[in-house]
């Protein structure tokens, strides 16, 4: 059908520019988040990208989503400024008539919102997550400077080295303080360098020296002379990144039930039902009368957008609270927001409707 594939054609145009525009949004808000963050120091300049790129896949879904309602609502607006919708209606044709080529173009997006929300976005917010770790405790590593003392091992080793050699693998005078299994343990030594484990794992080794260990609260002591004494500073495989809902396997979810995994299951399959949902609810939302501009339904169509949204939020947050099962609240938003297409479409092919509205 020429009409179907005229809109599929304008879906595709406003679908590809609106996406670029939020992309690009997304992309300027992540920068400028993620450079304060690394003048702060919180990040390092050299994971700014990485981490940017990670992030742009975590919100992927939400762009889609966006990018859908809006390519939709602008082209039935369009229809309806242009006069289009008066031929259109005057041929015979209803409204519902756009329902096939909306569905057409959204069900192939829904379904890579789908992939996206529950397969892509929980991978990209663990690898992150590991990024962050990793990048932190290789500055951690690195950041042994002479003339300072350097916290290593979140804070249960001190290194003071007060010089370095030519090829910074060398270093003089250092002094090491740890405390472990509750003994309080100082290592000073003349010499020592820097080695790297086969696994990148770095070490200070330092070579003829003593160690002192002391119990808190004890009186005496113990003094050992050594010639070589390694201190691993942790690298990698040290800490393990925290296992949260947001960051599991869809499998993990659905093997290990709890309220707040079923929070997680609800929001991860909630993305794909709402881009359908709000697909459809952009044909009726899409009216304008030409004579009275088009500010009234873009209000309407954003607001019932943020609507949808809140109220995901808010349901989502009674199934962690376990006020509400997993499933009873996807029938509860989703089917009660496409309870409202109807009562739209209505709305507007009606001789009657039930609303309305003056211009």
């Amino acid at each position: 059908m020429v009409f179907a594939r005229a809109a599929r054609r304008e879906f595709g145009q406003n679908a590809a520019a609106i996406f670029v525009a939020l992309f690009a949004i997304l992309i300027t808000t992540q920068l400028i988040r993620l450079l304060g963050q690394a003048a702060g120091g919180q990040v390092a300049p050299s994971a700014v990208a990485a981490l940017m790129g990670f992030g742009a896949l975590s919100y992927l879904h939400v762009l889609l989503s966006l990018t859908v309602f809006i390519a939709v609502l602008m082209a039935v607006s369009r229809s309806y400024r242009d006069s289009e919708m008066v031929v259109w209606f005057s041929s015979g044709h209803s409204l519902v008539g756009w329902i096939r080529p909306v569905l057409s173009f959204a069900v192939p997006l829904v379904v890579l919102v789908a992939v996206t929300a529950i397969f892509l976005t929980p991978w990209s917010l663990a690898q992150s997550a590991d990024y962050r770790q990793k990048v932190s405790e290789r500055q951690e590593a690195e950041q042994v400077s002479p003339g300072a003392f350097r916290e290593i091992r979140s804070g249960s080793t001190v290194v003071f080295v007060e010089s370095l050699g030519a090829n910074e693998s060398s270093i003089g005078q250092v002094f090491v303080a740890s405390l472990q299994h509750g003994r309080q343990g100082v290592v000073v030594a003349r010499q020592g360098r820097q080695e790297y484990a086969p696994n990148g794992d770095r070490f200070v080794v330092l070579e003829n020296g003593r160690r002192y260990d002391v119990e808190p609260g004890a009186a005496d002591a113990r003094i050992l002379d050594f010639e070589r004494y390694a201190v691993r500073v942790e690298t990698g495989e040290s800490r393990g990144v925290e296992q949260t809902p947001s960051r599991a396997f869809i499998t993990d979810l659905l093997r290990q039930r709890s309220a707040a995994n079923d929070a997680e299951l609800f929001w991860r399959l909630s993305q794909p039902l709402s881009m359908a949902v709000l697909a459809f609810l952009a044909i009726p939302l899409g009216y304008v009368n030409p004579r009275s501009g088009r500010s009234g339904n873009l209000l309407l169509a954003l607001l019932t957008f943020a609507i949808y949204l809140n109220l995901n939020s808010v349901v989502q947050a009674w199934v962690a609270q376990g006020k509400i099962d997993l499933l009873p609240a996807l029938l509860l938003l989703h089917g009660g927001m496409a309870a409202f297409i109807p009562v739209l479409f209505y709305q507007r092919i009606a001789v009657k409707p039930l609303l309305r509205f003056r211009s």
